[in-house]
């Protein structure tokens, strides 16, 4: 199986736990690197942080590497008491909560035309396949926008209003982009930064989550059929 990875800015934790890569030529503005995995192929694509980048990697690594999925693995901000820093979670639903049309369109605030609800969601079959493997996985609500948040009270805000666990810039712009090309996608996450802990607890931990969520990703994806 084709596998494509989406890294927005973790790829010092790929380099470790995958010292045998291959780099491979792209576009401009992207890092690819091919890695043999058993029986899967994994496209690993650094793009950079944002819903546009994300969403533009996703769709090369469809339509240029023909993966047959997408998994987005990296840290994220935990909205409430319980997502604490090193927690991991399968988002179940994504909230685009930037995507604003209310002023004209019969939409709610995060609702993206064409949808009848807020919540945007990665494959089921995808999800459920990872908690087959690890049961103590958070199912989880993310909130992403091209924004950190890294204030208490935003954090909190964005939990009230959509129900969010934890919040990111990429997922967003990866859903949309799987739904558009019917590729399936999956969605790892660990905590960077709790509630309270804001940017300085994003760079204490950014390397030491990656790497947790990376091995947790690469446990699920070996447990998937080629």
């Amino acid at each position: 199986m084709k596998i494509g990875l989406i890294v927005a800015i973790e790829m010092d934790s790929i380099f470790s736990y995958y010292p045998e890569r291959t780099q491979l030529a792209c576009p401009s503005g992207f890092d690819l690197y091919r890695i043999e995995k058993g029986a899967h192929e994994i496209y690993v694509l650094h793009t950079g942080m944002g819903e546009i980048a994300a969403a533009a990697g996703t769709q090369y690594l469809i339509t240029g590497c023909g993966v047959e999925m997408i998994v987005n693995f990296g840290v994220v901000g935990g909205l409430t008491e319980e997502m604490k820093q090193h927690k991991i979670c399968v988002i179940d639903r994504v909230v685009h909560y930037r995507y604003d049309c209310t002023e004209f369109m019969d939409l709610k605030l995060g609702q993206v035309d064409g949808h009848d609800s807020v919540f945007l969601k990665p494959e089921p079959s995808l999800v459920a396949k990872a908690l087959s493997v690890f049961p103590e996985l958070s199912v989880s609500t993310c909130c992403s926008g091209d924004r950190f948040v890294g204030k208490q009270e935003d954090k909190r805000s964005l939990h009230e209003a959509f129900e969010g666990d934890v919040c990111d810039m990429e997922s967003a712009g990866v859903v949309l982009c799987c739904e558009a090309n019917a590729v399936p996608c999956l969605l790892l996450k660990a905590v960077s930064d709790g509630l309270a802990d804001g940017a300085k607890g994003f760079y204490e931990e950014l390397q030491d989550a990656a790497l947790r969520c990376l091995q947790t990703t690469d446990a699920v994806l070996h447990d998937l059929r080629a």
